[in-house]
């Protein structure tokens, strides 16, 4: 199996190598967090901007985090485009990077994004320099015009935010990965490994999760589970599945077996 050095790819003018993104929200302890990403070994570490304190005191979880992780500041909890640009600002100043994960809510109740919002502040924030990776609806159409204004990654949800449905629409992530000139990160919905492998084989470029580590009943061994189920769904894409069929097809040679 190859590395995660040797399939390494670009956001913007950021080459990672791993495939598989991870949050911080809702681990049971600071403690537990630290030893979930080192077992999952995440190329992007995100935190929400709002909920968090930026100040740079001792054990503080930037403090923590910033020494280990490169950092992927979003903007969880905004509604509107103002709201999501300030925040974003802020997070540059703080953290002394470019990169965004842009996320604008629509709706309360199931957090799908505001698409009308979402591309106004991608364009706006892309204008004044930052490497933007929008959550957005597994929407191809959108996809593109989230790359057209300037978004480095696209990142559609597989289900809703924390549901653990896993991938609801496979076929409209195919349609995005076929369609998007810019790299996909699967993200929302990741319920257990065979999810975050899912998205890998149907052409993600890469997994962001978090719930699916955080609330499960062992995070640590679940992220570790996370890290190989992404580097085997992306062995598994470059390989080639076989083709879908709906009649039996013997893998032994049928002439020349005994009593035949």
């Amino acid at each position: 199996m190859a590395t995660p050095n040797a399939d390494s790819f670009a956001i913007g003018d950021r080459r990672l190598s791993s495939r598989l993104f991870m949050g911080t929200g809702g681990y049971p302890n600071q403690q537990v967090l630290l030893d979930s990403l080192a077992a999952a070994e995440p190329s992007l570490v995100t935190v929400a901007i709002r909920r968090i304190s930026l100040e740079g005191y001792a054990e503080s979880l930037i403090d923590l985090l910033g020494e280990r992780y490169t950092l992927l500041p979003n903007t969880a909890g905004c509604a509107t485009v103002r709201d999501a640009v300030l925040t974003a600002e802020l997070a540059r100043e703080a953290l002394e990077t470019n990169l965004v994960k842009l996320e604008i809510i629509g709706d309360r109740e199931t957090l799908y994004p505001d698409v009308e919002q979402l591309l106004r502040g991608t364009e706006e924030l892309v204008r004044k320099g930052f490497t933007v990776l929008p959550y957005v609806n597994d929407d191809p159409v959108t996809c593109r015009k989230l790359a057209d204004v300037g978004a480095a990654a696209v990142m559609p949800l597989g289900s809703p935010i924390g549901t653990g449905l896993g991938i609801v629409n496979p076929y409209a992530i195919e349609r995005i990965v076929a369609t998007s000139p810019v790299p996909v990160i699967l993200d929302a919905g990741i319920g257990t490994a065979s999810d975050a492998a899912l998205a890998m084989e149907l052409g993600c470029d890469g997994v962001l999760l978090n719930t699916a580590v955080a609330k499960a009943q062992d995070p640590q061994r679940m992220a570790a589970a996370m890290r190989l189920a992404v580097l085997g769904g992306r062995e598994a894409r470059l390989a080639g599945r076989i083709p879908k069929q709906t009649q039996a097809s013997p893998s032994s040679p049928q002439l020349g077996l005994i009593g035949g």
